[in-house]
């Protein structure tokens, strides 16, 4: 069964689909990962590598979590079902806020590279508006519904895609081994630096249950969830590892431990000028664009899932052209005035703090929804599980587990701590909502909701609802 409100909308095919979950994972900041690394050495290729077994791993989780339960809302969804109201809402309310903070961060890295472009003098006033245009802006391509969402996805993942790896392919004809530098940088031991690359390279994969968290808008979920993730990661670490591996034996080392854009200085060595930059610069802004346009769509969904079960204000739970408006406009909202507060306290601690917490609430739901998978395998649950691949999926579930694990870890003392404290605030919202909801009322409200949902998706696609009724 799957999300509509009765409406006519355009769901996500395959391509739609990975295009969500690529241009997720690839915001802004790849472009300045390369030099962010590099300190380490060529171990952080190493490191790299690891990561995106880890991420295909919990991926092909996300993939097998749809296949049970293909509805909006993904890790919420698996929490709940597996550990009860409070955990889902706890995964909930963990990415809801991770998201708005997010976007807010994301606009204001957008800015500095849309002043390359344009030749733009900074100034608080005209760092403001762009800011929160670029908030703004595909905020309105959400709320034109989810045709609109998936054409800027798509258009501006293939705009950011295409040179990056033309980027990262041609820097391979002008590929200098003397350039790389030693595996190991600064005399540490390869281990040290292994982790040390891993800690910043940990959230680079943020954005792999994109497809997950939309399952209810994508067109035959049980199939497409679980390729769209897989692809759309797969197609993330090419775009990473070819394109770290280029700028390493591009750029020299010692000059890409201190470079500000790596990116523009290998596109300078290959074919020379300083065009590079302002190149570089406009796919940055397509790609935040994009990531921008992706995540609101992933802002508004978990609160969507968790307001049909009661545990989100209701009106979280409606939706317009298939788009949740009201969980759009909520996180637009939040983060415009997080955005405002940036550019007008005249201090960063706020926004510093905020952004700290997202980099812990990011692995929540994470870690709630591979912990469900590994439930359901060891519950022995038989209609959860498919009984001649179970080996196999506990062994991913456990690897995608020990992933998230990590994840957590590498978030740093400071992040868990202020990351806990937010995320322990949403209890009072969580005690209020239940208390709220009618005695006794354990989903029964929201099974009734999609029962009459099914019917209008009946009345609009027959042959869907045909095939809903055989399985």
């Amino acid at each position: 069964m799957h999300d509509t409100d009765g409406t006519q909308s355009r769901r996500f095919g395959l391509p739609t689909a990975t295009a969500l979950v690529m241009g997720n994972i690839i915001g802004g900041g790849i472009f300045l990962l390369p030099a962010s690394v590099a300190p380490f050495g060529t171990v952080s290729l190493l490191a790299f590598g690891v990561l995106t077994v880890g991420a295909i791993a919990l991926a092909l989780v996300f993939g097998r979590l749809a296949e049970r339960d293909p509805r909006t809302g993904g890790p919420y969804v698996y929490a709940r079902e597996a550990f009860g109201d409070f955990a889902g809402f706890m995964s909930a309310w963990s990415y809801w806020t991770m998201t708005w903070v997010s976007n807010a961060a994301l606009a204001v890295a957008g800015v500095g590279y849309f002043h390359v472009v344009t030749g733009g003098s900074p100034s608080t006033g005209s760092d403001l508006t762009i800011a929160l245009l670029m908030v703004w802006l595909p905020a309105l391509a959400n709320l034109a519904g989810t045709r609109w969402v998936g054409a800027v996805q798509l258009v501006s993942t293939v705009l950011k895609f295409v040179p990056l790896l033309f980027v990262a392919v041609v820097g391979l004809f002008f590929f200098d081994p003397s350039k790389l530098g030693s595996f190991t940088e600064g005399g540490g031991s390869w281990t040290g630096g292994l982790s040390a690359s891993a800690a910043i390279l940990l959230y680079s994969y943020v954005g792999v249950e994109s497809a997950a968290m939309s399952a209810g808008e994508v067109r035959d979920p049980e199939r497409n969830v679980g390729r769209a993730s897989v692809l759309g990661t797969i197609g993330a670490a090419v775009v990473y590892l070819l394109g770290t591996l280029s700028v390493f034996g591009t750029v020299a080392h010692d000059k890409l431990v201190k470079s500000t854009a790596p990116f523009s200085d290998a596109v300078d060595v290959m074919f020379g000028g300083t065009w590079g930059g302002t190149l570089i610069a406009c796919c940055a802004v397509i790609s935040i664009v994009g990531a921008l346009n992706g995540w609101t769509l992933m802002s508004a969904q978990a609160p969507y899932a968790a307001a049909k079960d009661g545990l989100f204000p209701a009106v979280f739970g409606k939706k317009r052209r298939g788009v949740p408006t009201a969980g759009v406009l909520a996180a637009t909202i939040c983060a415009s005035v997080l955005t405002v507060i940036n550019y007008t306290s005249g201090s960063g601690g706020v926004f510093e703090i905020l952004v700290l917490v997202t980099t812990f609430s990011a692995t929540v739901p994470y870690l709630l929804a591979t912990a469900a998978q590994v439930y359901f395998l060891l519950k022995g649950q038989r209609e959860k599980v498919r009984p001649a691949r179970l080996t196999r999926d506990l062994v991913l579930a456990l690897g995608a587990f020990g992933f998230s694990f990590w994840l957590v870890a590498g978030a740093g003392y400071a992040a868990v701590y202020q990351g806990t404290l937010f995320l322990f605030a949403g209890i009072i919202v969580y005690v209020w909502m239940a208390a709220r909801r009618p005695a006794g009322d354990n989903g029964r409200q929201a099974a009734g909701q999609e029962a009459a949902e099914a019917a209008a998706e009946a009345a609009e696609e027959p042959a869907a609802a045909a095939e809903a009724l055989t399985r």
